[in-house]
């Protein structure tokens, strides 16, 4: 019989022919969805927009830098200064129009106390705008 039969003899090869016809498949669907979807990438409404003019954009608001070491000691732009001082400055600061943008830098090991503590001066000197400096590299 040339379908098989009960003769153990015989070794099926295994299959060397390579289904096509599921890739065939996914391929014409992705084909169709970019055909439906492609026109409505290009579709742009032509305005023709008015001319106005626009007046020179401020300056951009100095940066003042607070650096907290790891002993919790104070510098101002890479200047050493006291607590007591920096009430004074932070005020004096937050008077200038526009008002400095306050960044704070902290050693891993600075107490959390005497971040809050400059925070705190920060606030209460009214100072609006306060952001965190950190380290994008990995140790």
């Amino acid at each position: 019989m040339a379908f098989g039969g009960f003769n153990d003899n015989q070794k099926q090869a295994p299959m060397a022919d390579i289904n096509v016809t599921p890739m065939v498949d996914v391929m014409l669907v992705l084909l169709v969805i970019f055909i439906i979807t492609a026109p409505l990438f290009t579709h742009a409404i032509k305005l023709d927009l008015p001319n106005a003019p626009a007046a020179v954009s401020p300056q951009k608001p100095e940066t003042i830098t607070l650096s907290i070491n790891g002993e919790g000691r104070i510098f101002w732009n890479n200047d050493p200064v006291d607590e007591k001082d920096l009430g004074q400055k932070l005020a004096q600061e937050s008077q200038k129009n526009p008002q400095p943008e306050l960044q704070l830098r902290a050693d891993k090991s600075t107490r959390y106390e005497v971040i809050a503590r400059v925070m705190s001066a920060a606030q209460t000197n009214g100072m609006n705008k306060l952001g965190f400096v950190t380290d994008a590299k990995e140790n």
